[in-house]
């Protein structure tokens, strides 16, 4: 198996991806233990010189004046563990909790959190070994970090907490013994260093993206096959349009709407309505370029926003031993995550708001000139009538969810941490969305996928008759009705790999 070398160039969400799935092993690079090595060494000097520094010997949040004894130093981090525990819900799923150990681990080994090196290794063996922390996914506010998310993964460090062992949820403790591993002493601020930081969210922002990217060219392909089983015009995508609005964007969904639809070379369908003088089509066909691009350009900048955070220092307090300093600052707080989930939240929810109407579409005579509800023998048989339905209650669904989670705040800790970002639920209602977009394009791949078929034995494109063809593999015509919902699930399993 390859294995990454954390430390040695910056960390992509392909990384994340490959990691988070078992695809790499971890290790530490030869500069990256430098840099920790450095930074501890120097905190080690600056808590033995007797220096007050906050969550090293000091109490957290509104305690933060309170004077530790060195003697109870460890003690002090081991309760901040326990005592931010407090995780609500259902457990995170296993590639989001390994995301979250990788990224807690690239954090830590930038030279600015003063841990010792085998509180580092010791989550990079977590990784290797497989032991996936167990981590309600209800918590954090996104202001201090992640801290209760972050406790949990950080308490099975320390042979506490409980974590997954080959599907089975056993305690930290045994989690550790089973693979050979030793719980870790904490140090100073090490506690803190485990549980300051946005590595929650940014694990599961880093899915969203990645989730996104690949459903907007899921998206491009279904509507190239509702646009064909609607025998729509191709002139909307001609380049000469999008060059004139020259979004980058919209013209790269143009030039994929071209590719698909075989422009110039049309399709058995194309030529079979040449000159039937259709000028354009609704919106939600004519606008595929406009609406997909828009989206499109929105996931560009909230990579670019997740990619620079996975790349960051996050706890607090900093260590910069090059200047003799250790500062006190805010980076936990995870604003920009937040404003970035809602705006692709919304992005996404547009991708299944006319994703949705192409379905009306297709179920509609009026406009298809397809059977009713997409059904030769309608009347005794509903058809794809509910399809459509269960499509347009999945778009209201992410109309609430796209209330930005990013304008609320709630002041906590004794209203020390009083503006807080909520990106922890901006993240997790986000992957909702696109949880939520998936389901409806798979809807509309049914439904499209059927249209072509009522317009056999024409052809469409060699491309988009590939797509079918999969489809098909698992998916049957339907000539009467049917319980659907097996159709729309195999789909849905098929877009994942597309």
């Amino acid at each position: 198996m390859k294995t990454l070398s954390l430390g040695s160039k910056p960390l992509t969400l392909e990384d994340v991806e490959a990691v988070s799935t078992g695809k790499l092993k971890v290790k530490l690079s030869a500069d990256a233990v430098k840099r920790i090595k450095r930074a501890h060494h120097y905190l080690l000097e600056k808590v033995r010189s007797g220096e007050v520094i906050y969550g090293v010997n000091t109490g957290f949040g509104l305690l933060s004046n309170v004077k530790i004894e060195t003697r109870e130093l460890q003690q002090l981090q081991v309760n901040l563990l326990r005592s931010h525990a407090v995780g609500t819900g259902e457990p995170l799923p296993a590639q989001r909790v390994r995301s979250m150990l990788l990224l807690r681990a690239a954090t830590l080994i930038q030279g600015h959190s003063g841990v010792a090196l085998d509180t580092v290794q010791a989550l990079i063996d977590l990784l290797n070994h497989d032991i996936i922390p167990w981590i309600p996914e209800q918590g954090s506010v996104g202001a201090s970090g992640d801290l209760s998310p972050l406790a949990h993964l950080a308490l099975v460090l320390i042979g506490e907490g409980k974590a997954y062992l080959n599907g089975r949820l056993v305690t930290g403790a045994k989690a550790l013994k089973e693979k050979g591993l030793k719980p870790i002493v904490l140090g100073p601020k090490e506690g803190l260093a485990l549980i300051n930081g946005t590595q929650f969210m940014a694990a599961l922002a880093a899915h969203a993206v990645l989730e996104a990217e690949q459903l907007i060219r899921v998206a491009n392909l279904s509507g190239a096959m509702t646009l064909e089983a609607l025998r729509g015009t191709t002139t909307a995508f001609d380049a000469r349009i999008h060059e004139v609005r020259p979004h980058p964007g919209q013209i790269e969904v143009a030039r994929n709407m071209r590719d698909l639809l075989g422009r110039p070379r049309k399709s058995e369908i194309a030529l079979s309505h040449e000159g039937c003088g259709k000028v354009q089509d609704p919106y939600s066909l004519r606008c595929i370029p406009q609406v997909h691009g828009a989206s499109l350009e929105t996931l560009g900048f909230v990579r670019s926003v997740v990619e620079r955070e996975i790349n960051s220092v996050t706890d607090n307090p900093l260590v910069f031993p090059d200047d003799g300093e250790v500062l006190s600052g805010g980076n936990f707080h995870g604003q920009i995550l937040a404003l970035s989930m809602d705006f692709l939240a919304i992005a996404m929810a547009e991708i299944a708001s006319i994703s949705e109407q192409r379905i009306e579409k297709l179920i509609n005579p009026a406009i298809s000139d397809l059977p009713a509800f997409l059904m030769k023998k309608s009347g005794i048989n509903s058809g794809f009538m509910i399809v459509q339905v269960a499509a347009a209650s999945i778009v209201s669904e992410n109309k609430t969810l796209c209330h930005p989670a990013s304008v609320d705040t709630i002041p906590t800790s004794a209203d020390k941490e009083d503006h807080v970002s909520m990106g922890a639920w901006a993240a997790r209602k986000c992957l909702k969305v696109v949880e939520n977009t998936r389901r409806v394009l798979s809807m509309e791949l049914l439904a499209a996928t059927q249209g072509l078929d009522l317009l056999s034995p024409l052809k469409t494109t060699e491309k988009l008759e590939k797509y079918k063809g999969e489809i098909r593999k698992k998916v049957p015509y339907f000539s009467e009705d049917a319980p659907f919902y097996e159709a729309i699930s195999e789909i849905e399993a098929i877009t994942h790999r597309w």
